[in-house]
């Protein structure tokens, strides 16, 4: 069984990497592979980079030249929903891509053809990662290519998606999986929240949410069979 995790950022990665060892790197396309081996299970970590374009590139890299049976997106977030504290890990149900925008064309924003409004991670995966992050909150991810600093943002995206949280690849990576077939599933930790400024806030609390996500990570990979 091969399993695909996809990360946007090097510090999200390194955080999982302390808890497994690595046997084998391997580059494709300049992007980095990082294979580990977990209950007889082989793990693929890899650095997308930032935004919806390098994590769909980087999926689709996983499943055509490696032959992952799932794909995994594990990093940090920006909390949007009032209910939710820095550290909250969110379980994505649906994802959603915020800023796609074909209402000109009498669709809902979000609509994206031949695909929906909302793609639903791999029903197994959610279940098992709910019996392993038993504090954390499923719902609602999306997705966008923009930081989401404003609160006024923040709200709009809440009210009209649902979505307790935002980030910049987890959509684009369902999105691929799906068209492929592929089960997959994103889990984000918050490394911030409304009414604070979220710059400051993001870098204070990455490394504590990173780290966070990727010892759930390692407990996800243990229960799949």
């Amino acid at each position: 069984m091969k399993i695909g995790i996809i990360f946007a950022m090097k510090e999200e990665l390194d955080e999982l990497k302390k808890l497994i060892n690595i046997e084998k790197i391997e580059k494709i396309y300049e992007l980095t592979f990082f294979y580990g081996i977990i209950d007889n299970k082989t793990c693929i970590f890899v650095e997308s980079g930032i935004g919806k374009v390098n994590a769909a590139r980087t999926t689709q890299i996983l499943i055509d030249k490696i032959g992952v049976d799932y794909i995994f997106n594990i990093g940090v977030a920006g909390g949007i929903s009032n209910d939710l504290q820095v550290g909250d890990i969110v379980i994505g149900e649906k994802i959603v891509q915020h800023d796609f925008d074909i209402t000109a064309f009498n669709h809902k924003k979000g609509y994206i053809p031949n695909v929906g409004v909302y793609i639903e991670s791999d029903k197994m995966l959610i279940n098992i990662a709910s019996n392993v992050i038993t504090e954390g909150v499923k719902g609602v991810i999306a997705t966008g290519d923009i930081f989401c600093s404003e609160n006024n943002m923040a709200k709009k995206i809440n009210d009209k998606f649902g979505a307790l949280c935002v980030e910049m690849e987890g959509a684009s990576i369902a999105q691929v999986c799906y068209l492929c077939n592929i089960p997959f599933i994103i889990i984000r930790s918050i490394s911030d929240v409304p009414n604070n400024n979220n710059v400051v806030t993001y870098e204070e609390f990455l490394t504590t949410s990173a780290k966070k996500i990727a010892i759930a990570m390692r407990d996800i990979l243990l229960k799949i069979k």
